[in-house]
C-alpha cells in the first residue's frame, strides 16, 4: 500500500464521551466536582450538547460526512444509578444507539468508562476501593449483555493513566488528590479493572475486538532530564503497554510532545507553535506514538483519539493531514493500524476547561444546540470517502 492511501477496511471516525456531550449527568462524581467552588472548573457541564436526546442527529452527521465509524461512551452513572440497581431505560438507550449506528453503516466503537464514576462509587473510594475491579466487571457484564451483539470494537477504560495522573498526582480532576502512593495504588487498580472488564466483554454475547485506550505522548529528555523521562515513560505508558497482552488492539490517544529536564516537565521549545490549549502543535506525535505502541506491545493499533483545539479551522485541517500522513506511513511500513478517530465530533465540555476549547469538527450552539459542521469535517469526510490523502473534494470510495 502506497504512502498516502488507506486500506478498504480502515475505520475513519469521530470520538465523543458521554459526560462531555449528553448533558445533565447529575449522578456522577464529575457533576459534583464541577459544582464545588474549589474545583477550578471554568463551567459546569450543564446540558452539554444535549446528545442524550439528539444522539441520532449526531449519527446522521457522522454518516453524512462520509465517516464509517462512531466512537461513544456508555455512562456508568446512568446505567447503575445505585449499587446493583441497573436501569433498563439507560441500557435500552445505548442499545438503540448501537442499532442505529448499524442502520447508518457506522461501526460502533463503545467505551465502557470515560473519566466519570457514579457518585455512590466515588463515595466508596472510587479507584482506591478494593471492590472497584469487581464493580466495573459487573457493570461491564450488564452492558455487554444488553448491547454486546452489536458492538464493533470495545474500549474498556479511556486513558486510565490520565485518570490516575490528573486525579491522584496533579490533583486537578476528582478526587483532587496529590499523593504519589495513592497515584500508584490507583494505577494498579486501573490495570486490574481493565482485565476484569476484558473478561466480562469476552463472555458475550457478540464477538468483537477488545482493547484499552492509552494517552501517549512524544516524550524526550533534555540534558539532565533522563531520569525524569524514564520515570514518566514507565508510569504513564510502559506499565500499561505491558498489561495489555492478550488484548485485540491498543488504542493510542495522542496530542503533543512532552520534554523533561532535571526537575520534571519543561516548556515547549522557543519559537514552537502552540495550540489554543497552550501545548505544542505537534501532529507528528501520531506517527511517533503509533510506532512506539506497536513496537512495545505488539498489538494492532487504533488511533482512538487525536486532534487540536483551534479557533482557526485551517490549523485543524493541517493537523489532520499531517497526522494521517504519519498513519499512512506506518501502514506502508507494515504496521497494523486499523483506524483513526478525530477528537472530537462536537465542540463540547472539556472537563476543567469547560466550553473554552473548540476541539470539534462540528460547532454546537450553546443556546440552541444547533450543529454546524466546520470545513475540517468536510475535509476529513473527503479523505474517508476516497481513502487517499490529497484526493479532490467529493471523491468516491475506491472500488
Amino acid at each position: 500500500m502506497a504512502t498516502g492511501t488507506f486500506p478498504d477496511n480502515f475505520l475513519f471516525g469521530a470520538a465523543t464521551a458521554a459526560h462531555q456531550i449528553e448533558g445533565s449527568n447529575t449522578n456522577s462524581d464529575w457533576w459534583a466536582f464541577e459544582h464545588t467552588a474549589s474545583s477550578g472548573c471554568r463551567d459546569s457541564s450543564g446540558d452539554a450538547c444535549d446528545s442524550w436526546h439528539r444522539w441520532d442527529e449526531d449519527l446522521a452527521l457522522v454518516q453524512s460526512l462520509g465517516l464509517n465509524s462512531y466512537r461513544f461512551s456508555v455512562e456508568w452513572a446512568r446505567v447503575e444509578p445505585a449499587p446493583g440497581e441497573f436501569s433498563p431505560v439507560a441500557l435500552d438507550h445505548y442499545r438503540r444507539i448501537v442499532q442505529r449506528c448499524h442502520d447508518r453503516g457506522l461501526v460502533p466503537v463503545v467505551t465502557l468508562h470515560h473519566f466519570t464514576l457514579p457518585t455512590w462509587m466515588a463515595e466508596r473510594g472510587g479507584f482506591e476501593s478494593p471492590e472497584i475491579a469487581a464493580r466495573l466487571g459487573a457493570y461491564t457484564e450488564r452492558v455487554a449483555g444488553a448491547i454486546g451483539d452489536g458492538i464493533g470494537l470495545a474500549c474498556t477504560i479511556n486513558e486510565p493513566n490520565i485518570v490516575a495522573l490528573m486525579g491522584y498526582l496533579l490533583g486537578v480532576f476528582p478526587p483532587a488528590v496529590r499523593d504519589r502512593k495513592r497515584f500508584e495504588v490507583v494505577s494498579d487498580a486501573m490495570r486490574s479493572s481493565h482485565r476484569a472488564m476484558v473478561e466480562a466483554l469476552r463472555a458475550g454475547p457478540g464477538r468483537y475486538p477488545v482493547g484499552l485506550t492509552l494517552s501517549m505522548a512524544e516524550m524526550e529528555a533534555i540534558e539532565g532530564g533522563e531520569a525524569q523521562y524514564a520515570q514518566a515513560l514507565e508510569h504513564l505508558e510502559d506499565a500499561y503497554l505491558r498489561a495489555v497482552g492478550g488484548d485485540d488492539f491498543i488504542g493510542v490517544q495522542c496530542y503533543t510532545r512532552l520534554r523533561f529536564g532535571p526537575d520534571g516537565p519543561v516548556d515547549i521549545p522557543e519559537g514552537a507553535r502552540r495550540t489554543l490549549m497552550g501545548y505544542e502543535f505537534r501532529p507528528e506525535v501520531v506517527e511517533h506514538t503509533v510506532r512506539r505502541a506497536a513496537a512495545v506491545c505488539g498489538l494492532p493499533v487504533v488511533v482512538t483519539e487525536t486532534g487540536i483545539s483551534a479557533d482557526d479551522d485551517a490549523e485543524r485541517i493541517e493537523f489532520i493531514d499531517t497526522a494521517l500522513r504519519g498513519v499512512a506511513a506506518c501502514i506502508a511500513d507494515g504496521i497494523d493500524v486499523r483506524g483513526f478517530y478525530y477528537w472530537t465530533l462536537l465542540d463540547n465540555f472539556e472537563w476543567v476547561l469547560g466550553y473554552s476549547q473548540p476541539f470539534g469538527i462540528v460547532a454546537c450552539d450553546r443556546a440552541t444546540f444547533e450543529r454546524m459542521p466546520k470545513p475540517s469535517a468536510t475535509h476529513l469526510g473527503r479523505i474517508a470517502r476516497s481513502r487517499e490523502l490529497g484526493s479532490p473534494v467529493g471523491a468516491e470510495p475506491r472500488q
